[in-house]
């Protein structure tokens, strides 16, 4: 046996095994997911029967998905916007400025992010608490207890009380990736722009942000698709669409569809119709935020 066929043999040895993983849990079921989105299924044995479009066409005319879509949407940009706003002036406040207590603050910021969504959905359900909860609780106490409110029972309030629990989630993680950016931007710049006169501001808008746009850009698509998987655990935990669908989202009514409907043919179109949102927000993201494009 020759070398170059024993190299072949052994790179054979440790690829198929994980080849055949994927394509066994990852690849054959998208590709059902994409097949059976065509059928009308039950999905607890009965065979499926071929309808077409028609669970796309439902979808649209179904004005509790819309709702759900529309509360997705808001999420998706009001969640982004804010996380990386937040992430991008801690991360330049705490590597431009000398804080003795730079690490602590780094891990107390970071902290949200190691925790699990399910341990941060029951944390700020009790904040948010309408008699014992320490967000309504502290308004009395300063004085300003007309403002308290049924935050997450509001249909006015919901969302935001749930972008707000997101970007607490997040907003740690993407300032780490920015602190490291930002580490890598040559100290020469900086000190020549103090030289010229540059406030801190204008160094954070003329060096800061050009330096670092092209994370800025990678960030932005993760954290528009990271609001799909955290909201799932979120809303099922805080608020289960309530209060009358006012916070139901996407992911949410696909599994409701699914396991409490048995209606697994149109789950899978609304799965479809996410994976193919998803890939267009990506796509225009990334062109908008092309160098040149603005």
């Amino acid at each position: 046996m020759t070398l170059k066929t024993r190299r072949l043999l052994f790179m054979a040895v440790c690829l198929v095994p994980g080849l055949a993983m994927f394509m066994l849990f990852k690849l054959y079921p998208t590709i059902q997911v994409f097949y059976k989105s065509f059928y009308l299924w039950t999905g607890i044995g009965d065979k499926p029967k071929f309808i077409g479009f028609k669970n796309f066409v439902d979808m649209f005319r179904d004005d509790a998905f819309l709702l759900s879509l529309r509360n997705t949407g808001f999420l998706m940009v009001i969640v982004p916007v804010f996380t990386l706003l937040i992430a991008l002036v801690n991360a330049s406040i705490l590597t431009r400025t000398k804080l003795k207590e730079r690490g602590l603050y780094r891990t107390l910021f970071f902290f949200p992010s190691i925790l699990s969504f399910v341990v941060i959905a029951i944390l700020w359900s009790f904040i948010y608490h309408p008699t014992l909860g320490f967000l309504n609780s502290g308004l009395e106490l300063t004085g300003l207890g007309q403002y308290a409110m049924p935050w997450l029972g509001d249909s006015r309030t919901v969302l935001w009380a749930l972008a707000v629990t997101m970007i607490w989630q997040a907003a740690g993680y993407y300032m780490v990736i920015y602190m490291a950016g930002i580490d890598g931007i040559s100290p020469d710049l900086y000190e020549a722009a103090s030289i010229d006169g540059a406030t801190p501001m204008k160094q954070f808008i003329h060096i800061t942000i050009p330096m670092l746009w092209e994370i800025i850009r990678i960030t932005i698509i993760f954290s528009i698709n990271g609001v799909l998987s955290i909201s799932f655990v979120i809303v099922t935990i805080m608020t289960a669409g309530g209060p009358d669908r006012h916070s139901e989202v996407v992911m949410t009514y696909l599994y409701q569809q699914a396991f409490t409907n048995s209606n697994f043919g149109y789950a899978m179109a609304i799965g479809v119709f996410v994976f193919a949102f998803s890939v267009l927000l990506s796509l225009i993201s990334n062109k908008l935020t092309e160098r040149g494009s603005y």
